[in-house]
């Protein structure tokens, strides 16, 4: 294994560990990836471990279609949607996925989520979409739905799925794990702020 393969397998175990802390995934599910450098491969999670058991051994090499090519475990279903962002977006070096609750409560609302504070209109680019993908995994037939927010805004830092929770990418890892706290943040916060202007506070 080579330095570079190393010190981003060491970036996705922190990156989970520290999702799994703050509370933006828990059991067994979500699902993170890293890209390696000047190939079209990405190292993903193999599934059914926690995201807090995370070691540099849970992790596979998959080409951008899934296909396993080294390491031992079942590469995450979701490698589909994975390798389709390193495909599109030729910045993205990372992407993470949780089932984060507050960010599925307002993709319930299928609408996007606002930047509802000044920290998040700093750090983002534009509202987060939401996209009612009505499965369990973003399939090839619902490519064109990531496809065309990431056209229309390619800094795009992540989107939400109804009833499943968000996606964010990032530069690296870690970088992609602190945008999936803020978009989980920015969820709590937009629902709290709806709460609030209801209840005519």
């Amino acid at each position: 294994m080579d330095e570079q393969v190393k010190k981003i397998l060491e970036e996705l175990v922190i990156a989970c560990k520290r999702a799994y802390t703050r509370g933006i995934q828990t059991g067994s599910g979500g699902n993170v990836s890293a890209r390696v450098p000047e190939k079209d491969l990405m190292i993903v999670k193999a599934s059914g471990s926690s995201f807090i058991d995370s070691t540099p051994e849970g992790f596979v090499i998959t080409d951008f279609d899934g296909n396993l090519v080294e390491g031992k475990g079942k590469p995450t279903r979701e490698a589909l949607l994975h390798g389709l962002l390193y495909r599109i977006c030729p910045n993205v070096n990372a992407v993470v996925h949780t089932h984060s609750p507050y960010s599925i409560a307002w993709a319930s609302t299928e609408k996007a989520l606002p930047r509802t504070t000044w920290h998040s209109k700093l750090k983002m680019c534009a509202d987060i979409p939401t996209l009612n993908v009505p499965a369990a995994m973003v399939g090839k037939e619902y490519f064109s739905l990531v496809e065309e927010i990431y056209s229309d805004c390619p800094e795009l830092p992540g989107f939400l799925l109804v009833d499943h929770g968000l996606v964010a990418v990032g530069k690296d890892a870690i970088n992609a794990e602190h945008t999936a706290e803020l978009i989980e943040e920015t969820a709590q916060i937009a629902i709290l702020k709806a709460t609030v202007s209801k209840l005519g506070l």
